[in-house]
Parts: C-alpha cells; structure tokens; sequence
C-alpha cells in the first residue's frame, strides 16, 4: 500500500500558503505559486538586509560629512581625529547628534580638532 505521509504533507502545504497571506491572487491562494513566491521573497529579504547596513552606514556618513563640514572640517579628518582622541562613538550616534544636537557635535569637532593638533606635534 502507497503511504502519503497526508497529516504532515497537508500541514507544510498550509503553513506556505499561510505564509503568503497578503500575495496577490494564485500566489496567495495555490501551493505551487506561494512556495515560488515565498523562495524568492526570502531570497530577496537576505540579501536586503545586508544592503540596508550598507545604505544606513552609506547615510550616516553624508550626514556627518555635512554638519563635519558645516563646523569646517571633513569627514574624513574629523574621523581621523576622533580616532585620535579615543572618542569611541559609531557612525549612527554622530548622524544623530549632528542632526539633532548642533552643540554636541560641534564640541566633537573640536575635540577631534585638538587631537590631530597634538597628533601632528608628536610627528
């Protein structure tokens, strides 16, 4: 006698099929066209969520280089002089304060200022 293995295989067809709730028409209703549909979203969303580190890293870097520059620096010399006074604050904090605490971030420019300042005596 054939055996289907029915129970599980129903339960797998019915977890896809809820899993594709909010696809529009066949995708949201057949087992065959979810399953697709579903593979290539979770292919999509992998690797989407590395891309979004990279975009959010990419914006952060624009908006320090923008208030950097506003305080007559660059991004790149403020960062080199931060990196020179020990100040261990990542990207996201200093897009953070540079778009919503002017006088914090102009106080990290001149920290970073005076940091390279004593770099450069040093060599």
């Amino acid at each position: 006698m054939r055996v289907t293995n029915s129970p599980a295989s129903r339960k797998r067809r019915i977890r896809t099929i809820k899993a594709a709730k909010g696809f529009r028409m066949r995708r949201s209703k057949l087992y065959r066209y979810a399953a697709d549909a579903l593979d290539h979203g979770r292919q999509y969303a992998y690797r989407d969520r590395k891309t979004k580190k990279r975009n959010f890293r990419a914006l952060w870097q624009v908006r320090i280089n923008a208030a950097a520059r506003a305080a007559g620096t660059t991004y790149s010399r403020f960062m080199e002089g931060l990196k020179a006074a020990k100040v261990a604050l990542d990207r996201k904090v200093l897009a953070d304060l540079a778009a919503t605490d002017g006088a914090a971030f102009t106080e990290l420019v001149r920290v970073a200022t005076e940091a390279l300042k004593t770099k450069a005596a040093k060599t």
